[in-house]
């Protein structure tokens, strides 16, 4: 589980930077006309980033939280999840003006919390070593 929360986090890291430079440099006349419509951006782009160091932090926590497996790589399909739907929502909504993907925000958001909320589980349920 380490090397698979390792190797997505890297992944989505890699990707975050990438839509980070993107929406810097190739969406700079975009965002002129609507400057509100990177504010989203960088909303979006920060949570993907938060959020691919926090899968990488799962890889380190599924080897020291014994017997919290389960809860650890529930936390990162939720993380994972979250990245997708929150971030992947408003980088449409930041580029297309899709208001409608403002609606898919949320449930990314619900998965962040729910991630967090099972890695503060799995370390609580973890006895001291």
């Amino acid at each position: 589980m380490t090397r698979v929360f390792t190797a997505a986090a890297a992944i989505f890291a890699f990707l975050g930077v990438a839509a980070g430079a993107f929406g810097t440099h190739a969406l700079r006349a975009h965002f002129d006309v609507n400057p509100a419509l990177e504010e989203t951006y960088r909303t979006a782009a920060l949570y993907h980033l938060v959020h691919a160091l926090a899968l990488f932090g799962l890889g380190w926590a599924a080897d020291r939280f014994d017997g919290q497996r389960g809860l650890i790589r529930i936390a990162g399909i939720a993380f994972a999840v979250g990245i997708i739907a929150f971030s992947g929502s408003l980088y449409a909504l930041a580029i297309f003006n899709l208001r409608a993907m403002g609606a898919v925000a949320p449930v990314g958001g619900a998965a962040f919390l729910a991630g967090w909320a099972l890695l503060a589980a799995a370390a609580l349920r973890t006895k001291p070593a």
